[in-house]
């Protein structure tokens, strides 16, 4: 059996755009759809997905607001944030949710499926360059700041 993935997007033209990208990985299964923070609680409860890619704007119950309260269900779920708003704090604010990475829907066709891979192996993805290996992270005299970052990030234990 495939992945299970739970779509929750106020809009039905997103859903659908998620829909077709997901067509390329035919050994995941969507599992349900929401169209708010609400329905995204219940239906992650009663269908028990691997993944949740959640959008942040949406009536009732923000997916921010979501993401925490799945996260305090402790279910197996993984959160993908999949928004259209960029900012600086991004990345600190869907963690501090609970989320373990976030797509831009500016780069869904681009990074959606390489996200939802990274989250289903146990990783985060927090934009395409957060998985390639710099150089920096390689010179031995940053290791102790890129532990504590690791650290910070929950890639290491």
């Amino acid at each position: 059996m495939g992945s299970k993935i739970l779509i929750v997007d106020d809009h039905e033209v997103v859903r659908q755009g998620i829909r077709t990208i997901l067509r390329a990985r035919p050994q995941w299964e969507i599992c349900g759809e929401a169209v708010n923070g609400r329905d995204a609680i219940e239906k992650t409860r009663s269908l028990d997905p691997d993944v949740i890619i959640m959008d942040i704007t949406m009536p009732e119950m923000s997916g921010i607001e979501a993401t925490r309260e799945i996260s305090k269900l402790k279910l197996r779920a993984a959160v993908l944030v999949f928004t259209m708003h960029e900012s600086k704090n991004l990345a600190t604010t869907v963690q501090e949710a609970g989320a373990r990475g976030f797509v831009l829907k500016a780069h869904a066709a681009r990074d959606l499926l390489d996200a939802l891979e990274t989250l289903m192996n146990g990783g985060t993805f927090f934009g395409p360059d957060s998985q390639k290996t710099s150089k920096a992270k390689e010179d031995p005299g940053n290791r102790s700041f890129m532990l504590r970052t690791s650290l910070r990030l929950g890639w290491a234990s």
